[in-house]
């Protein structure tokens, strides 16, 4: 997405990065893991078409994607400041930083102007998806800090998702309402499912013909 092609989100653990060609190898890689295609819903892709696919979702509108680094690579660590803007997707030090995973926000609809005229699902809603591809990573805490990024950069509203009114992000243009966020998980994916929970999403329809559970954010915030 163009929203977020010169966006660079700094965590206490985790980096947000824009997909840009660098990614797609390994990005590749990931995707010829059965197991990882099943859980993200995804065709087998040759690299050529991988290229493809980044530079559309670069330009779509409707799909915005980061890169999730670790700051804590396995040996040693790379120090970068957190005052947004002071990491542009160029910086040489990202290159340092072990590339373990993806988050996304798919846009269905227009986004409304208010909270208030989100009614109706079927005109809009943002469905949330997040993968930690290597499994050396896993369980470490990533997933959680790069979903509050994420969606405190997208809506605009960080202490929804537990960030500080503080926290040295970005502003997005975006300003997604928080209770359009969805999310679509395996019925049997229980971690994934309890990430969600923590973070104010809780379980509104269960697709029987796909095995799966749909979960809406509900949290009451200020």
């Amino acid at each position: 997405m163009k929203a977020n092609i010169s966006t660079v989100l700094v965590g206490s653990n985790v980096v947000l990065v824009p997909y840009r060609p660098e990614h797609v190898p390994k990005y590749h890689d990931w995707m010829l893991d059965e197991e990882l295609r099943a859980l993200t819903a995804s065709e087998p892709l040759t690299l050529e078409e991988e290229y493809e696919m980044q530079g559309k979702w670069q330009l779509d509108e409707d799909k915005l994607t980061f890169i999730i680094l670790s700051r804590h690579p396995l040996e040693g660590s790379i120090e970068l400041p957190e005052t947004p803007g002071t990491v542009s997707p160029e910086d040489e030090r990202l290159s340092a930083l072990p590339m373990v995973g993806d988050v996304n926000i798919f846009l269905h609809g227009t986004i409304p102007t208010t909270e208030e005229s989100v009614i109706d699902e079927d005109e809009f809603h943002a469905e949330v998806e997040i993968m930690i591809a290597e499994p050396s990573y896993r369980r470490k805490g990533l997933a959680i800090e790069a979903l509050q990024l994420m969606l405190g950069y997208a809506t605009g509203k960080l202490q929804a998702f537990g960030l500080s009114n503080t926290t040295s992000i970005p502003t997005s243009p975006l300003n997604i309402p928080p209770n359009s966020l969805i999310t679509k998980i395996s019925e049997t994916n229980i971690p994934s499912i309890k990430l969600f929970e923590k973070l104010g999403f809780a379980i509104t329809k269960r697709v029987e013909v796909f095995q799966e559970i749909e979960m809406k954010f509900t949290k009451k915030y200020s």
